[in-house]
């Protein structure tokens, strides 16, 4: 249990599991790619002493093993989970809980209720130039806080428990602001909306504060979710295993344990935001978006400024979600009910894939063949209605009655599943002109796009193959090349094009259909992605194939205008084809750029890393 993120260091430290950088490093782009390579190297967290340009430390990569998650939250992990189990199904846990279960839930929920304690005395005043001006990516519209605690309430008079704690990124410096005003990027379906709405139609501004650093379990906190009538603060005791401490200053909420907490109000009007290297691996665009007017910037005297590195998955807000759905995992089933599990996809980018289980009994007398998804398709309107599952792209459900042991975290078990059972004509649902995602660019407008459902249930309609001898009779028209089979019933198919819009491949899927239609082995792979280059895929590169499937597919489609299917039909408004289901991944022109890093900064963080990366055990 901590009381601030210098002792949680410290902690880290003592155990072997955070290492200091002494040499200077430079917050533009060097200090983002040492956090980066700290990560995929499985290394320690960093805190480096001598950031340039900025009075303050900072340190990066806390979060980045399970190792670490489970050693800051070892004391309080379990009194966490058994709360969130308690909460879920208070008469389930009661009647199977053992005293120590009970003893736990009892003692997460005394340290749950924020507390006020604390003044401003207990600060300094900087400002945001003062702060580590840390720029992830080389074409970021300038630096960003990347681990914010971003707190709002509805009114200012409103109660502790009434204030909602989200991370959304805050742009500090770059594009048009002052110095004293800061972007505030929330997404659609964020709380902090339904408080800005409100003051907007109270005519008056909104207040937010914004904090950095404090125990880490605040940082989790920001970043769980809770019910709309939950404050994210309960949550953040609970795993602290302290009560959250806060005072009041100026209407401003503050917390007593942050290392920094930014004051303002939103401006009335917006200015641009971005662009930001994001955590689906692509660039978000610069974009019209809410600003603070900053009021006031503290921090404590020996403050560590806290930051983490996003990207194309694996990176360690994957950490975050593995962390979160342990924890949260029993709440989906009394949430919603008929749901079994839930899995958004970290490798696809999250909100762009997400396998789900649920149960079909709406006619528990039908023969196995004659089963089809009827509930389901009942259960996948209600995940799409619900907290941030409702982002989701693609939603994959299947039903729990057909293969009780079905594992949603196994993805290639679960798309064989899916794949033996898919009746293309039938199990297909497309929700066309439709809200989705802020960070997903493959549809017509900044959250505009298309969503598609598949459910299955009933018996295997499909007999899925997985054998190179296969392609041998796939005879490709021109502009397509290199077939791999990416798992059993699945394949990827290389564009050799010339162009990259949806014209252009339109006339090519049709001479692809007819290729099709003399492959004896149609039926055998309902699935295929065409992509830009298949040299990752097949079985000859394991450690990227399933990944690389994943991440090209499904953050480079819009269902609606990126899907084609063999023999495809519409009847009576519903969209069906023969298989194979043909999806269009290629990079189309008004995509956003994927995120690359310059060598010369991969070099230089190599370099002053290599000595601690070595020392590592």
């Amino acid at each position: 249990m901590y009381t601030s993120l210098k002792q949680a260091l410290l902690d880290l430290e003592k155990a072997g599991l955070l290492k200091r950088v002494s040499a200077e490093v430079d917050p533009n782009l060097e200090m983002a790619e040492m956090a980066r390579q700290a990560f995929e190297a499985g290394g320690p967290a960093l805190l480096f002493e001598k950031v340039k340009g900025s009075r303050f430390q900072a340190a990066a990569n806390i979060f980045g093993t399970k190792e670490r998650m489970d050693f800051l939250f070892r004391h309080t992990l379990e009194s966490a989970q058994a709360a969130v189990k308690f909460k879920s199904n208070p008469a389930d846990f009661l009647k199977h809980a053992g005293p120590k279960a009970l003893s736990q839930a009892a003692w997460a929920g005394i340290h749950s209720r924020p507390v006020k304690s604390g003044s401003i005395k207990d600060f300094e005043e900087c400002c945001l130039q003062d702060l580590p001006q840390v720029k992830c990516a080389q074409e970021d519209g300038g630096a960003f806080l990347t681990l914010p605690q971003v707190a709002s309430r509805p009114s200012d008079g409103a109660s502790i428990l009434d204030t909602n704690l989200g991370m959304y990124r805050i742009q500090i410096s770059g594009n048009d602001y002052a110095q004293d005003e800061c972007g505030l990027h929330y997404q659609i379906k964020r709380d902090i909306a339904r408080h800005h709405q409100k003051a907007i139609q109270e005519g008056r501004p909104l207040k937010v504060s914004i904090f950095l650093g404090g125990p880490p379990a605040h940082t989790l906190g920001a970043i769980m979710p809770m019910p709309e009538d939950l404050s994210e603060l309960l949550f953040a005791g609970m795993l602290a295993g302290q009560r959250f401490r806060y005072f009041i200053h100026s209407g401003y909420l503050v917390s007593s344990d942050a290392d920094f907490c930014i004051l303002g109000e939103v401006a009335p009007d917006l200015k641009p935001e971005g662009p930001f290297g994001d955590h689906v691996g692509y660039y978000s665009g610069r974009h019209l978006f809410p600003y603070l007017k900053v009021k006031k910037v503290l921090c404590k005297k020996d403050a560590i400024y806290p930051f983490t590195v996003v990207g194309r998955p694996p990176q360690e807000d994957t950490l975050f979600g593995e962390f979160i759905h342990r924890i949260t995992r029993p709440m989906v089933p009394v949430s919603l009910p008929g749901v079994h599990a839930v899995h958004a996809v970290d490798a696809a980018g999250v909100h762009p894939l997400c396998l789900a289980l649920g149960s079909e009994s709406f006619r528990p007398y039908a023969k196995p063949e004659e089963r089809e998804p009827m509930e389901l398709l009942k259960t996948a309107n209600a995940l799409l209605g619900f907290n941030q599952v409702s982002l989701s792209k693609y939603l994959l459900i299947a039903a729990k009655e057909d293969n009780p042991a079905l594992d949603v975290n196994d993805v290639p078990e679960f798309f064989g599943h899916l794949l033996e059972r898919i009746h293309l004509d039938r199990d297909l649902h497309f929700q066309t002109a439709t809200t989705t995602d802020t960070l997903d660019y493959t549809g017509t407008a900044l959250n505009h796009g298309s969503k598609l459902v598949i459910a299955v249930a009933g018996s295997k309609v499909h007999i899925l193959r997985n054998d190179l001898q296969d392609l041998q009779p796939l005879k490709l028209p021109a502009n397509f090349s290199n077939a791999k089979i990416v798992m059993p019933g699945v394949l990827a198919l290389q564009w050799n094009g010339k162009g990259a819009d949806h014209d252009d491949f339109g006339a090519a899927a049709e001479s692809l259909e007819q290729a099709f239609a003399h492959w004896p082995f149609r039926e055998n792979y309902p699935w295929v992605s065409i992509v830009d280059d298949t040299s990752t895929l097949g079985e000859d590169h394991p450690d990227s194939n399933l990944r690389d499937f994943l991440w090209l597919t499904f953050t480079r489609s819009d269902p609606a205008r990126d899907i084609y299917g063999y023999n495809e039909k519409v009847e009576q408004k519903h969209w069906a084809c023969d298989a194979p289901l043909i999806v269009d991944a290629r990079i189309k022109p008004h995509h956003q750029k994927v995120i690359e890093i310059d060598e010369i900064v991969r070099q230089s963080a190599r370099n002053k890393l290599k000595g601690i990366l070595e020392a590592t055990p």
